[in-house]
């Protein structure tokens, strides 16, 4: 009967297998404390030794300003850069021109026939005053000059309306004019950050028009109100009544 190594307090002699225990090191298992692998096929996932997600870091709600430092996150379009101000007086630079070549080709048209119906014109101080013929010929120059006057103020409604149909209707469904597309910036609904749609394209027209109705003054203002806007987003007056947003593409 063989009591074993008196110097092993556990009384098991080496050929019976040592087993971890107290007194003797452990192999270290991968557990708390330890960055544990993936096993073999598997894609890395989170818990086996790569760092996690941290608590809170979900993306800005939209509409949110990121830190306020010209950056806002739209839904459907993730996170954009708001126009800066000088971005905008540069378009709206572009768009004069563009506005202004357009009435100039318009007020060519109406003086060209403005005056093919001054030319048409009878001259009656060379006619009796006492006869017929110089009552007639008054008539005529008095219904001429009536011609004349409706095609004028109808030239300059027509140049309103071209002036219209390009700042709406461009807004409204490509969601830019050609200065905003020359320098980078495009307009879409906040809330969609889809295109303004015609309702929003007009309402963001009609208010600078409204505006400038006392002598420019009040479109002035309108066009500078985003320096007013306290929220960081440089949302003009019309900006706000429409729900749009001047960003860069």
């Amino acid at each position: 009967m063989s009591f074993g190594d008196p110097n092993n307090p556990y009384g098991q002699g080496q050929g019976q297998g040592q087993q971890p225990g107290y007194g003797y090191p452990q192999d270290q298992q991968p557990g708390y404390g330890y960055p544990q692998q993936a096993p073999q096929g598997v894609p890395p996932q989170q818990g086996y030794g790569y760092p996690q997600q941290q608590p809170g870091a979900y993306p800005p709600a939209p509409g949110t300003l990121q830190a306020n430092n010209g950056y806002i996150n739209l839904h459907g379009l993730g996170t954009v850069q708001v126009a800066s101000m000088g971005l905008r007086f540069a378009a709206r630079l572009i768009d004069g021109v563009a506005i202004g070549v357009i009435s100039w080709v318009l007020s060519l048209l109406g003086l060209a026939g403005v005056a093919g119906a001054a030319e048409s014109i009878e001259d009656c101080t060379k006619l009796d005053p006492m006869t017929e013929a110089y009552q007639t010929c008054l008539n005529d120059q008095t219904a001429a000059a009536g011609g004349i006057m409706a095609a004028f103020f109808g030239f300059i409604f027509l140049i309103f309306i071209a002036t219209m149909l390009y700042e709406w209707l461009m807004i409204a469904f490509v969601g830019a004019t050609l200065g905003k597309m020359a320098v980078g910036l495009r307009v879409v609904k906040e809330a969609t950050g889809g295109k303004p749609g015609i309702g929003g394209g007009f309402i963001r027209w009609i208010i600078p028009m409204v505006g400038a109705v006392l002598c420019g003054i009040g479109q002035l203002l309108v066009y500078l109100s985003p320096f007013f806007d306290n929220s960081g987003k440089l949302q003009g007056w019309h900006d706000r009544a429409a729900g749009t947003l001047v960003v860069k593409k």
